[in-house]
């Protein structure tokens, strides 16, 4: 079993997002690119709830209100291959293949102790955790400034401390209120400061595509979270792009073995940080995508979109 962690305030530079982790399309996402995502979402749903009758492409666009035309013009926009190529790696074939094709990558990444062989220019991440008397303190002394931005998968909210990033979350039904008090359990004693300039360069270098982060520019997270819950997310950061890992696979592999995946899965969802921290990469050893904080068809999305995006690359490089 790893050791815990020290009592003094830990932190590690994993090499966590490769640059193939970050789109191609030169597209900064903004406020079309969130509202295609409310279509997305939807049709995922209808796909996802009628898959025993392997929907056609015209009742997904009826599903989303839209006609075939147009329904290929949003994909088109939104992820750079066709409705069918994409309804494809929705299915729980495509995950089991996945499972069993990102076996011998994930070898690789954890033997390395990075993100995996063929990378080319490593976007580090600074991991910091919170020192005990920080964590009982629920954030006295800290300032926390947040703001919202338009991202490929709908508004997400960003927060960030002098220390780093601790929070990037997605604004559902609840609204902005709901994403904020989430994202101040535990930190109820900061101050929390409104800011539009938080966060914008991580949605550009992380979830559009506009930057690259070259490995001389760290992106530091600051993880409010019990000695456990940090080993899991750094054992996540280790899974590449366009690969997926079972609960009791990725328990095993950070040292906790195949019998604690349960409590993997609990530590999966404590997770703050969506996509940078990629907990959308784990999924149940049947195939089925289950347990995403922010929603099963944003789960789905993610998945999907990493997989065409991967896919377009090993077409690139072929």
């Amino acid at each position: 079993m790893p050791q815990p962690l020290p009592s003094v305030l830990r932190s590690t530079r994993v090499a966590s997002i490769r640059s193939a982790d970050i789109t191609k399309d030169n597209t900064v996402p903004n406020v079309q690119t969130s509202k295609d995502y409310d279509r997305i979402e939807t049709a995922i749903r209808y796909i996802v709830d009628n898959s025993l009758d392997q929907p056609e492409l015209s009742g997904v666009a009826a599903a989303v209100g839209l006609s075939d035309f147009h329904f290929q013009r949003l994909f088109t926009r939104w992820v750079g291959v066709s409705p069918k190529k994409f309804l494809q790696y929705l299915t729980l074939q495509h995950a089991k293949n996945s499972l069993a094709h990102s076996a011998n990558v994930l070898d690789a990444a954890f033997d390395s102790g990075l993100s995996g062989p063929g990378r080319l220019h490593d976007l580090f991440v600074t991991l910091e955790s919170v020192s005990p008397g920080e964590y009982k303190s629920k954030g006295e002394g800290l300032t926390f400034r947040y703001a919202t931005h338009p991202t490929r998968y709908g508004d997400c909210l960003l927060v960030e401390t002098t220390r780093g990033l601790t929070g990037l979350s997605f604004i559902g039904n609840g609204g902005l209120e709901a994403a904020l008090t989430e994202q101040r359990a535990g930190w109820e004693n900061g101050t929390w400061i409104a800011d539009p300039s938080v966060g914008k360069d991580v949605v550009a270098q992380t979830l559009s595509g506009e930057h690259r982060l070259s490995s001389g520019s760290p992106l530091s997270l600051f993880l409010r979270g019990s000695a456990y819950q940090v080993r899991v997310w750094e054992a996540l950061l280790k899974i590449p792009l366009g690969s997926t890992a079972t609960y009791a696979t990725m328990s095993e592999r950070a040292g906790f073995g195949r019998q604690a995946a349960r409590a993997f899965g609990n530590a999966c969802g404590a997770n703050r940080i969506g996509i940078l921290i990629p907990c959308h990469r784990v999924i149940r050893d049947t195939g089925v995508i289950s347990g995403y904080r922010w929603g099963i068809e944003r789960k789905h999305a993610v998945l999907a979109f990493e997989a065409a995006q991967n896919d377009r690359q090993r077409q690139a490089a072929g």
